[in-house]
């Protein structure tokens, strides 16, 4: 009889601190996070100091929560799975450190996995007959990526942001609306009061990779309309720049994701990433997959934004591909999509 494998799995590259622990790759026993959202909405972003300081001291909080959750103790793990970039330094370093000391302390290998790849790999958790090889669409805070999965561990970019990630974009329209942190659930909520066609803002093409997005512009965009506005006079209703706003950033998403499935020959379509739980993108995505005849996958919201889940099932395959890392692993802020360190 195949024996399980269980993995411990830590997650602190930016503003959450998490844990879980994971069965088999796809089943999740545990899944604790403590978020920092009230904290740094103080400061209308994540303050990088404020944040490490909060990991140091809710870490191994978090971690005894998950093993008490998932009735377990270290005896019954297989391996210590966590996230070693990309993110914030000083975030990365604390959960870095909290898995070396674990792992040298039970003996259990250490895994180090790349953060984008846990976000892809959140959507096996509730998806079964998922297995590579697909398309998934990337959309974070930090990254607005389109990536081949052609295996569990083998991923091939094919079309990125030149400039403002989806989120990023988001964040600074909320603020110049008057949303403040976080924005995009912000925007999402507000959005469903305004019209889509109120203001027509623009959608970048790229030159060199049609598969590429521009974010700057439109983001630019909006605040000249807000700016003119202010110097003529005019209300601004909030409901239809933040309806507009979405709808142009949603229309480029989704018109790049459909024409690169279709272009490589794919039939299946997944979406990751923080705004990956917008759920204006989710119907867009869905929409367009159905007409197409593109299975459509996505994880629930809880594992859309960051968690240890993820991490844990990217964890898991990378520990049966054979990936172990020793006491030297490092935190790799700007790590890239299949880079092995």
């Amino acid at each position: 009889m195949k024996k399980d494998i269980y993995i411990l799995a830590i997650e602190s590259s930016c503003d959450e601190t998490a844990a879980a622990i994971i069965k088999n790759g796809r089943e999740v026993c545990a899944n604790v996070i403590f978020s920092q959202i009230e904290l740094h909405k103080l400061y209308g972003g994540v303050v990088p100091e404020i944040a490490s300081r909060k990991h140091i001291e809710k870490i191994n909080q978090v971690i005894r929560e998950a093993l008490e959750e998932a009735a377990m103790d270290l005896s019954d793990i297989d391996a210590i799975a966590v996230t070693y970039g990309p993110g914030l330094v000083g975030a990365l370093l604390v959960g870095v450190a909290e898995a070396k000391a674990i792992a040298y302390a039970s003996g259990k290998p250490l895994v180090g996995v790349h953060h984008i790849e846990g976000h892809i790999a959140a959507n096996y958790i509730e998806n079964p007959d998922l297995e590579p090889p697909f398309l998934c669409l990337v959309v974070s805070g930090g990254h607005t990526h389109l990536v081949k999965v052609l295996d569990y561990d083998a991923f091939e970019i094919v079309g990125k942001t030149r400039d403002d990630a989806a989120g990023e974009a988001f964040d600074k329209v909320a603020r110049a609306i008057g949303l403040g942190y976080p924005g995009g659930p912000k925007i999402d909520k507000l959005a469903k009061e305004g019209n889509k066609e109120a203001i027509v803002f623009p959608r970048a093409k790229v030159d060199g990779n049609e598969y590429d997005f521009s974010f700057s512009g439109l983001k630019s965009s909006v605040l000249n309309y807000l700016n003119q506005c202010e110097m003529k006079k005019i209300d601004v209703n909030r409901a239809d720049v933040a309806a507009s706003f979405q709808y142009a950033v949603i229309d480029v998403l989704t018109t790049h994701a459909i024409q690169a499935v279709k272009s490589f020959g794919m039939s299946k379509l997944a979406v990751a990433g923080g705004v990956a739980s917008n759920s204006s993108l989710r119907e867009s995505l869905k929409k367009a997959c159905e007409e197409e005849g593109i299975q459509f996958y996505h994880p629930s919201p809880i594992f859309c934004t960051d968690n240890a889940a993820m991490i844990g099932v990217a964890g898991y395959y990378a520990y049966q591909n054979g990936v172990r890392h020793g006491l030297d692993l490092n935190a790799v802020p700007n790590l890239k999509i299949g880079q092995r360190i």
